[in-house]
């Protein structure tokens, strides 16, 4: 049984992916870490030592804290967050029971270059639709919780990228993008090793809404209609992605908990 300041994987994973999830912070030595360059999904690392260094910009948010095994580096890091005044648990059992559960990790050199706030950044064509809502909800949810996202004029797009150390995504020739037909998404599920039953799921439903091919799932067309929606509601791009957070929020529980559940109105009731 845990301690009152102890989470469980399962119970750590049920947030995975939702904006439940709390900010996840990796305090494992050096060495470990480099023996497997793999963090759970929307963790980061941090160095034990100065782990009260990040207790202003946590204020008022609940935090996990893991290392190896779950033991000395986290319970102490955690401690010293309390202290802070900081809600601060850590994962039972750490890293290795994370992995030993066959759960998923995401590979560190998969992560492109964070800046100097500890954010990764993004760049790709302005007034996005579906792929480029999508890929941006997958990466605050599952890989970079504070990921920046830049959108500009697409010939702009590369230019951008240089100057500003941004990452090019959903763009042609570059890395993070279609590859035969599959999306932008399907691509960083891939690479960043997310493939989840519900997250498969999701993959085909914004390839068929982003391709045009509704037969690939029936929800794509709604899909598509929502998206298209969002895009005439808001001239602001990020004010459209803030949206369409919640959006992708929603299919992605219907696509872990609610797919085998329907919904009819009784026509008996209605002449009741």
């Amino acid at each position: 049984m845990p301690s009152p300041t102890e989470i469980t994987i399962a119970q750590l994973n049920r947030l995975v992916g939702t904006p439940e999830m709390p900010v996840l912070i990796d305090v494992s030595m050096a060495e470990d870490f480099n023996d497997d360059p793999r963090l759970i999904p929307s963790a980061f690392q941090h160095p034990f030592k100065d782990i009260s260094d990040l207790s202003a910009d946590l204020a008022d948010r609940r935090v996990v804290i893991y290392c190896q095994k779950g033991l000395k580096l986290s319970q102490g890091a955690a401690a010293v967050m309390r202290d802070c005044g900081i809600a601060a648990e850590t994962l039972q059992g750490g890293f290795v029971g994370w992995r030993e559960a066959g759960l998923p990790l995401v590979p560190n050199g998969k992560l492109p270059p964070r800046n100097a706030e500890g954010r990764t950044v993004w760049v790709t064509r302005h007034r996005p639709k579906i792929d480029r809502i999508a890929c941006p909800w997958l990466i605050r949810r599952f890989v970079d919780p504070r990921a920046r996202f830049l959108f500009v004029a697409p010939s702009e797009v590369l230019d951008v990228a240089d100057r500003f150390g941004a990452t090019p995504f959903d763009v042609e020739d570059v890395f993070w993008s279609h590859r035969g037909d599959r999306c932008t998404f399907d691509t960083m599920i891939e690479e960043f090793k997310l493939t989840s039953e519900p997250l498969t799921q999701l993959a085909a439903i914004v390839r068929g809404a982003d391709t045009n091919r509704h037969d690939l799932a029936p929800e794509a067309a709604g899909l598509l209609a929502a998206s298209l929606g969002l895009s005439r509601m808001y001239r602001d791009d990020l004010n459209q992605l803030d949206a369409g957070m919640v959006l992708y929020d929603a299919f992605y529980r219907w696509c872990r908990d609610a797919t085998d559940e329907g919904h009819d109105w009784s026509a008996a009731l209605a002449k009741g």
